[in-house]
């Protein structure tokens, strides 16, 4: 984090004294009286740094930023972790250690000491930034915007299904792009930065990026990276594959009253040098205007072949009304999130922007995936009805723009919620035919393949996906995780959950997924650790129900999460 925040959660080995218990951080334990007990990571880093803070007020902003930096979580994820540490420290009436103040934030009320290093003033990066809180929550949600730079993004909720195993992605189709690839240059488009505390340009800038990204996306000769990350490196590692930028698009998004500034860089990231410059400064009215001239300006920098008829399809707007637009950014910013809430906040934005533009086909591909996710989440009575709805709202969507890659995508969400498996592989290998770089497309082919009994496709695809979204978030993870679970190789597979888990601790799935793994490895502590979690994230969890709906087909890896799962005692 730029503030500093993540410097505080590097808790080394350092241990210290909190009230009666000895705090041993690099073990995740607290011991006390011949009692010891296990903490999840997070919970530690959450102890530590309010134990760093001791009698300090810490926000819950503040919390968020440094507990789970560059990662889209809601408060849930915090309350969980304070319920949790609460209950392991024993703190019942929640005043002995962690107090609640009201409208504020936490503060750790008991005696702390520090064995090793009484006398050590904490780091400089250590202590509270000295910006106000507001401010410091803008940068949060700049984090979440990062992190959500694209629609497809959204497949947090969704990469997961399966199908018959003739229905396979072929090799081929990662192959030839992958060989396509290598004698494209290659542009990556970092988010757009905002400066200071303003929450429309939040907004702004969060939709230039990723309608940027969707523009270059769709011309041949061209590989287009995602680029979450802070640095400007010119050469980017995934895996076993070193990726080379070719050129870095870069800016900054102000608003001035009813005016909007943008300034727009493009580097040749192999000689440092600049390429091209530009401020524009419009009225906000002029936003989309704006936007089909990035393109065709960045396109005339690089050497990539661009037909007239790709130029047409770059300048083709999603939307021409304004406020229609900041409700779809809004939603999608909602729908990231993955909670109950925030979906329903998603789906009142996506119809709101529906509302003001009845041709958004990109709001109606929003909207269907908030009724996916209610089917998947089985947050509805109704999740047939759900389903239908999803599937009409993600058919109107293509109806209306067939030219944009989230339509396909969609559709292929909702085709594995029906099960129409092969459906959903032709949709989602047409996206990576129309869009090379789809990343998201190679990552949900890597999933079904992971659900039908074929993990070591589903690797070969992640490592595809993975070279075109480097920063990828956690789903990516999960889904190795799933791969690796099926191949038996409960090493790697425990590892990559853990980095999920890491990004998003409130995934049932890879909950589930890790506490089978610990049970495959002999590791039932742990194991039981998790089926803790399980349990709090969904009171009477019942494995009968999940497999039920879960989209496994594999019978073999059916039968053994199965088995774990009642040796846990969640049958």
């Amino acid at each position: 984090m730029p503030d500093g925040t993540e410097h505080s959660t590097r808790r080394g080995d350092e241990r210290l004294q909190v009230g009666d218990w000895l705090v041993e951080p690099a073990l995740n334990q607290l011991s006390a009286a011949g009692t010891t007990v296990k903490l999840e990571p997070k919970t530690m880093a959450l102890l530590c740094y309010l134990a760093e803070r001791s009698g300090q007020v810490v926000s819950r902003e503040a919390l968020l930023a440094a507990i789970w930096p560059g990662v889209v979580v809601g408060d849930d994820s915090l309350t969980q972790a304070v319920i949790k540490l609460r209950k392991a420290l024993g703190d019942a009436d929640a005043s002995t250690y962690i107090q609640t103040i009201p409208k504020r934030g936490y503060r750790l009320v008991a005696t702390v000491v520090r064995p090793q290093a009484a006398a050590v003033a904490p780091a400089a990066g250590n202590s509270e930034p000295s910006r106000p809180e507001h401010t410091r929550h803008v940068a949060w949600i700049a984090s979440a915007v990062v992190t959500a730079l694209l629609l497809s993004a959204g497949a947090a909720w969704w990469i997961k299904d399966g199908r018959n195993s003739s229905g396979s992605s072929s090799p081929t189709t990662t192959a030839n792009a992958e060989s396509m690839r290598a004698a494209q240059p290659t542009v990556s488009v970092r988010p757009f930065e905002v400066p200071g505390d303003d929450a429309q340009a939040v907004v702004l800038a969060r939709g230039i990026t990723a309608d940027l990204v969707t523009d270059l996306l769709k011309v041949y000769g061209l590989s287009v990276i995602t680029d979450t990350a802070s640095n400007a490196s010119a050469v980017r590692e995934s895996g076993r594959e070193t990726v080379p930028i070719h050129y870095l698009v870069s800016g900054s998004v102000q608003r001035v009253d009813d005016r909007l500034r943008l300034h727009v860089n493009l580097t040749d990231m192999e000689t440092g040098k600049q390429l091209w410059s530009e401020r524009f400064d419009r009225t906000l009215s002029d936003l989309f205007a704006v936007q089909e001239e990035l393109g065709r300006k960045i396109l005339q920098m690089i050497p990539a072949k661009v037909s007239e008829a790709e130029l047409r399809r770059i300048a083709q707007p999603h939307t021409r009304n304004l406020q229609a637009y900041e409700y779809f950014q809004r939603g999608q910013m909602a729908l990231i999130v993955r909670q109950q809430a925030e979906n329903e906040t998603a789906r009142e934005m996506f119809r709101r922007a529906i509302e003001l533009d009845p041709s958004f086909a990109r709001a109606y591909a929003g909207l269907a995936l908030t009724y996916a996710a209610d089917y998947r989440n089985q947050w509805t009575s109704d999740g047939a009805a759900a389903l239908q709805r999803a599937f009409e709202l993600a058919g109107t969507a293509h109806q209306i723009n067939p030219d944009i890659r989230e339509t396909y995508w969609v559709l292929g969400v909702v085709h594995l919620e029906r099960r129409q498996h092969k459906q959903a592989l032709e949709q989602l290998e047409t996206a990576v035919r129309l869009y090379p770089s789809f990343a998201d497309a190679y990552a949900l082919m890597g999933g079904i393949n992971a659900y039908i009994g074929q993990p070591a496709t589903a690797l070969s695809l992640l490592r595809t996906a993975m070279r075109l979204n480097p920063d990828a978030g956690y789903l990516y993870f999960l889904i190795l995780g799933r791969a690796y679970f099926g191949l038996g190789d409960l090493e790697q597979a425990r590892l990559n959950l853990e980095h999920a888990l890491l990004r998003n601790p409130v995934n049932l799935e890879a909950h589930v997924y890790m506490a089978a793994s610990q049970i495959g490895a002999g590791n039932k502590a742990s194991a039981m650790w998790e089926a803790e979690e399980i349990r709090a994230l969904q009171p009477g969890f019942s494995s009968r129900a999940w497999l039920a709906t879960h989209p496994l087909t594999d019978t073999k890896i059916q039968a053994k999460l199965a088995t774990a799962l009642a040796e846990l005692g969640l049958e």
